[in-house]
């Protein structure tokens, strides 16, 4: 990564300097297929680059970007440049500047392996080779000549000579000429960061979105969905379809501005590093929302949020842009919130705020408490700042903020505040300010007052109920007290349970503005004590929620006869959170999961308390009683695994959590039964995900050996497949297989960024700490030069996936300590991730002690 970052000075300098007109970009990608020219180095493909631009001061001097093995020419207003004078790996000077400008690029770039940049995938299962583009914050430039930063907009021109036989896909409508060559049209100004190429063989169908807008006219956007041939038997496009339709009904209705990029199509592609990406008019996705067996209602509901979140960008992000990564939140945080509050109101996932709740929001807390939180508007020096900043706080508290926010100002006044910022900034970019102004107006709220405390501040609130009772047996005063560091306004709902035959119900609720440390909730006084208090039941801001000594009294007896869906959760999430504080033995905890999960309806908060009591068993409770925690974990697994629906996708979540916990002979030894097909449970269906998900359990301890993985690649002998097998083979418990895993991920760079990241998921064993101790030396010695040398989403894997956490002892935080003191001069992109992986371990090991006491 040495030379590739860029500064917000050096952006800021030179968007005050520059005006760009017009990209043209021409690729020839027909060197994807067959034996490269030169094997001596990366494969490439041409890229010429066409940019028309102005400058303001004639006789200046700026800079283009491009990350490439070889320049070909450079050419800037007819004036040929040398490469070897010009180029330096990243960046091609350009001096001299006249007022109206032209340079041309032509460069050999080259194909990734890390799914940034031009990605080339081969699948194993036919030898299709397969191409898409990812670029944000800034690989744009991997593929061609740019001025990489989100504020110098402009229109693009794409065309793209390909293999005979493939189809090309752009942001804009396109098609094949005579020449071969795929020509689209030009787009609306837009960012670098989300222009976008999808090429190959790819299996696509296509539907028609219609609507009559206000002014009468017929709205067409016509839609497509594609994913490799070898996913199309499991591509369920016609419910992509309903899905998309249903968000453009929604988007339209409270928008009031037309979709304004023409197409609508959506790639599921292989080898993604994130979730999906908001190009507009060709939105990327990883392709794993291709279900290859039976999955629950989570997942379905998981991919509908996505597609939506991604839906919410073309407005919040593509066509009203931040200026720089600071503003990131402007689209995150929006998409994130719309993508929830769209599902909710226009499909069948009813219940998506409490996924919202369960989920998102446990991410937005963890990244909240790390020494390297930061405000929703955060101060981004770099782009490596920025890669870092994709993160909980800029997405899922920023969304909790704007739920907040919803029921601090209105929904009409929020949603009028959208279309004013639209209107008004249309292809444009914005800061803060922009958007509050608008809020402002609509709302007549004083939103610099609310941004201080909320977007301008970092950290979580606590709020703890204290109840005073009189003998009557009734409230006397009920109040909220707040804590952690700056104090904010909450807007809660207090929410008063008790126990009425089989269930815990609510009885009462007040509305309150909580504005300081402690606040009284006058309208409660006089209500029958309550054997449970919710503050912030309906889950309206975002805090911590925390219980006094009757309500968690209340909580360990009857939890799971909380009637409500989403105050359970609540429930459940503030449970978690104590955990996480070493206020709560970790074994309490793991205790209520297993007295009470087999009664959770919600299936989304179900597989969110298997992967919390996963957590909480390899890191929180205290080693003496691992074992046993364990034990105890697959013994309740298994008997609600057998009591399930036959067939249910409880049963379904159950199965997988067990595998996950699957220790002993005994449970081993089913896990092996069900795969040979000589043991069965009523209604489960052992489909290949799920034969995977019982196989590597049976790897990690030695029962499969290296032939039984082969032979389950025969099975599966496809993409997924492959990289299950890679994981599998790294689970072995063998000296010799760590040593080839290590070598493999942090020695060479062969992998492609899945491969990676299924090697290290192999590697780290919970059952195999002794076996992996030896590399915890190994990583410090190792991981500023993998992070000078290794592409920074592949630096950003081995850093955080290999960090010796199951070394949990005061030595590997003292090593760390003493790594962070040698290293004060290492990239603080490379020292965020060590100081939060540092944090986890102590916050495991203070869990570990109250576990223990």
């Amino acid at each position: 990564m040495p030379g590739e970052n860029l500064s917000r000075d050096e952006a800021r300098t030179r968007a005050g300097l520059l005006s760009v007109d017009r990209y043209e970009v021409a690729l020839d990608v027909r060197s994807a297929v067959g034996e490269p020219a030169d094997s001596s180095g990366p494969r490439t493909y041409q890229s010429v680059t066409t940019i028309r631009f102005r400058a303001a001061e004639p006789g200046a001097s700026t800079f283009v970007d491009l990350v490439a093995p070889v320049v070909t020419a450079v050419t800037l207003n007819g004036e040929r440049l040398d490469p070897a004078v010009v180029f330096d790996g990243s960046r091609i000077a350009l001096d001299g500047l006249v007022t109206e400008n032209v340079l041309v690029v032509d460069a050999q770039c080259a194909y990734s392996r890390t799914g940034e940049g031009l990605h080339r995938f081969v699948d194993p299962e036919d030898g299709e080779v397969y191409l898409y583009t990812q670029y944000e914050p800034a690989d744009a430039r991997r593929v061609f000549a740019n001025f990489e930063q989100p504020d110098l907009k402009a229109p693009f021109r794409f065309e793209v000579t390909a293999p005979e036989g493939w189809t090309v896909w752009s942001n804009r409508e396109g098609a094949r000429a005579e020449d071969g060559t795929w020509r689209f049209a030009e787009t609306a100004p837009i960012s670098t960061y989300i222009t976008a190429i999808v090429a190959g063989p790819y299996h696509y169908e296509t539907d028609l979105y219609e609507r009559e807008l206000a002014d009468g006219t017929l709205l067409r956007i016509p839609l497509g969905a594609m994913c490799r041939k070898g996913l199309a038997r499991h591509f369920d496009a016609d419910d992509i379809f309903l899905v998309t339709k249903q968000g453009l009904d929604f988007f339209h209705e409270h928008f009031d501005y037309p979709y304004p990029f023409g197409k609508y199509d959506q790639a599921f592609v292989p080898e993604y590093n994130i979730g999906a990406m908001e190009n507009p008019g060709c939105v990327t996705f990883r392709e794993e929302f291709v279900f290859r067996g039976k999955v629950t209602q989570a997942s379905y509901e998981r991919r509908a949020n996505v597609i939506l979140h991604e839906m919410a960008h073309m407005w919040f992000g593509d066509l009203v842009t931040m200026q720089w990564w600071d503003d990131l939140w402007l689209k995150e945080s929006f998409a994130d919130f719309m993508g929830s509050f769209s599902m909710v109101e226009a499909t069948r996932f009813t219940n998506g705020w409490v996924t919202f709740a369960n989920n998102r929001k446990a991410w937005a807390y963890r990244a909240d408490q790390l020494p390297s939180t930061h405000p929703i508007t955060a101060d981004i020096r770099d782009l490596e700042d920025a890669k870092l900043n994709f993160d909980g706080i800029t997405y899922a508290k920023g969304a909790s903020v704007l739920k907040q926010l919803v029921a601090y100002v209105g929904r009409d006044a929020f949603l009028e505040g959208a279309r004013r910022y639209f209107k008004r900034h249309a292809y444009g970019n914005t800061r803060l300010g922009d958007l509050l102004s608008v809020l402002e107006e609509t709302s007549g709220r004083d939103m610099k007052t609310w941004s201080r405390s909320w977007l301008e501040t970092s950290g979580v609130n606590s709020l703890t109920p204290e109840v005073v009772c009189g003998n009557d047996g009734r409230i006397a005063e009920l109040a909220i007290a707040q804590d952690g560091g700056t104090l904010r306004p909450h807007r809660v709902a207090v929410g008063l349970y008790r126990v009425e035959g089989p269930e815990l119900v609510r009885y009462a609720q007040a509305g309150v503005d909580v504005t300081g440390a402690r606040n009284v909730v006058a309208e409660l006084a006089g209500e029958e004590r309550p054997g449970l208090v919710l503050v912030n039941d309906e889950d309206l801001t975002y805090c911590k929620v925390r219980f006094d000594e009757e309500s968690l009294e209340t909580l360990r007896t009857s939890l799971g006869d909380i009637t409500d869906p989403l105050a359970r959760a609540l429930c459940w999430s503030a449970l978690w959170n104590l955990t996480r504080d070493a206020l709560i033995p970790a074994r309490d905890f793991v205790g209520l999961v297993l007295k009470f999960a087999g009664r959770e309806s919600d299936i989304g908060v179900l597989q969110m308390l298997h992967a919390w009591t996963r957590s909480a068993l390899v890191h929180y409770v205290a080693p003496a009683w691992r074992e046993e925690g364990g034990r105890l974990a697959a013994e309740g697994a298994l008997r609600e695994l057998r009591a399930a629906e036959p067939g249910s996708q409880h049963q379904l979540t159950w199965a997988r959590f067990f595998a996950s916990v699957a220790a002993s002979d005994a449970d081993l030894q089913l896990l092996g039964a069900l795969l040979d097909d000589t043991a069965k449970i009523d209604g489960l269906d052992v489909d290949q995900e799920l034969r995977w998900s019982f196989l590597e359990p049976l790897a990690s301890y030695g029962v499969a050996d290296e032939s039984a993985i082969a032979a389950e690649l025969a099975r599966d002998d496809t993409a997924s497949g492959k990289r299950h097998e890679v994981r599998c083979l790294a689970a072995r418990p063998s000296a010799a297989v760590k040593d080839q895993a290590w070598a493999a991920v942090v020695e060479s760079d062969t992998l492609s960024n899945a491969l990676v990241e299924a090697t290290i998921s192999g590697f780290v064993q919970p059952s195999q700490r002794a076996l992996v101790a030896p590399y915890a030396e190994k990583y410090f010695e190792a991981i500023e030069r993998v992070w000078a040398e290794r592409s920074i989403q592949i630096g950003m894997d081995v850093v955080r996936g290999l960090y010796p956490a199951l070394q949990d002892s005061h030595a590997t935080l003292a090593a760390t300590d003493e790594w962070l003191a040698a290293h004060a001069g290492a990239a603080p992109a490379l020292r965020r991730l060590v100081v939060e992986s540092r944090d986890d371990l102590a916050r495991a090991l203070r869990a570990q002690e109250r576990d223990g006491a």
